[in-house]
């Protein structure tokens, strides 16, 4: 289903680019830092895939849904007021899209029988030659942080919240593709539950 794809692309856009922007404001704050890759950044990616599904004028064409916003809204929230729940997000963000993304990548592939590698950007981590090498480094920066234990325990409560607004995001969509994606989502959510306990 192009056209749910097509929304959760934009939707993700509006997503990456709040939450890039923010990694960046604060990414010299000891908590953020360890964990400030550039290569991990989604925005361009998602730009190259909203031409093709858009059009060259995509940026006049899309618009984030309700619950995009109250996503978008949540991360300026804790950007704000409790910077280290920043790490929540991009963990959640970043790992499931990193642990999923080329299994995703074959069956968005597959469902809307694209060619090559276009409308697939996304899922293209270009700048990391070895995923699982990487996921270690992110997970050792992770226990390296200098949190408290019980800012810990607010960074495992932000991860649900998280999982929450994802998961009103992809419901917005009701597609099966998207029922899929979520599932990898989950999946990476409790593995970070487990390697925090």
């Amino acid at each position: 289903d192009k056209k749910s794809y097509r929304q959760l692309v934009a939707n993700l856009y509006f997503i990456y680019s709040n939450l890039e922007e923010n990694m960046l404001l604060h990414c010299n704050n000891p908590v953020i830092k360890p964990i400030y890759f550039l290569e991990l950044n989604r925005k361009a990616s998602l730009e190259q895939d909203l031409v093709y599904y858009y059009g060259s004028d995509w940026r006049n064409l899309i618009k984030p849904s309700e619950a995009t916003k109250n996503y978008i809204h949540r991360i300026n929230q804790v950007s704000l007021n409790q910077t280290e729940l920043l790490v929540a997000h991009a963990y959640t963000r970043y790992m499931g899209d990193l642990s999923g993304g080329q299994i995703l990548k074959r069956i968005a592939k597959n469902a809307m029988n694209l060619s090559d590698e276009q409308g697939v950007a996304f899922y293209n981590f270009i700048e990391i030659q070895d995923d699982n090498k990487f996921k270690k480094l992110y997970k050792n920066q992770l226990n390296k942080l200098p949190l408290t234990q019980s800012q810990i325990s607010d960074i495992i409560s932000e991860a649900n919240i998280a999982f929450t607004l994802n998961m009103k995001m992809f419901q917005e969509l009701n597609s099966n593709l998207i029922k899929i994606m979520l599932q990898f989502l989950v999946n990476a959510i409790n593995k970070f539950r487990i390697n925090q306990n």
